[in-house]
């Protein structure tokens, strides 16, 4: 069993930082995804890949990790890229 552990950014339609710096810990499914044949849905039978949990700090989801033996791997949060733009330049 192995997991990733990454930062939550905040959400494309928010203006504030919300639920950004929480840090989420996602189990990796082990079996690829197949088609169902009525619907055409993807999906698979590994039900461990649905689950997915919050933590307040990485240290917490590191300490969660190593207490029940999980494999982990740390994804570095994306970099905010701060585009600044004056309220006039609509109008150019």
């Amino acid at each position: 069993m192995s997991a990733r552990i990454f930062q939550m950014s905040k959400a494309v339609n928010q203006s504030g930082p919300g639920r950004s710096g929480k840090w989420v810990l996602e189990f990796e499914s082990h079996a690829p995804k197949r088609a169902d044949p009525l619907t055409g849905w993807s999906g698979g039978a590994d039900t461990q890949a649905q689950v997915s949990m919050t933590f307040d700090s990485l240290e917490a989801a590191k300490r969660y990790a190593d207490r029940y033996d999980i494999a982990y791997h740390i994804v570095p949060p994306a970099e905010r890229k701060m585009r600044i733009q004056a309220y006039a330049d609509n109008f150019r």
